[in-house]
């Protein structure tokens, strides 16, 4: 297990990450509110708990963290087969004419695997020492 001032250190590395992939994201889910608002609340959800240090994204869970990343892998893959198959079918789409979306997915995708890596690398300290900062 990390000691605490590395632990913390890559707590605050782990969130502006979070917090930046989130924002790209955001980003493109303006033009899309209705569709994807739960995402939009869940990422919040995950950010706020991740800047405070405490809450329920921020205990580390390895088979939760080990789920993200199988699933960030998976989703970032169908979206590379999505691109290849778009730009196959629609070559005059290349590269970013009606690519946007694939792009955001990949966002997505980064943005889970972030998450995962911090579930499965951080250990599992409990919650009162993540509220402590200790």
């Amino acid at each position: 297990m990390a000691d605490e001032p590395e632990r913390w250190r890559a707590l605050k590395a782990y969130t502006i990450t979070l917090w930046f992939l989130a924002f790209l994201f955001f980003l493109r889910v303006l033009g899309q509110v209705l569709v994807a608002f739960f995402d939009v609340v869940l990422q919040f959800k995950v950010g706020t708990d991740f800047s405070r240090g405490t809450g329920f994204f921020v205990i580390p869970r390895s088979g939760m963290g080990r789920f993200l990343l199988w699933f960030s892998y998976v989703y970032f893959a169908a979206m590379v087969l999505r691109y290849l198959v778009s730009m196959a079918l629609y070559p005059e789409r290349r590269w970013f004419g009606g690519t946007i979306p694939i792009f955001f997915h990949w966002v997505l995708a980064a943005y889970l695997f972030v998450l995962g890596l911090f579930h499965t690398r951080m250990g599992s300290p409990s919650s009162s020492e993540i509220a402590q900062g200790t």
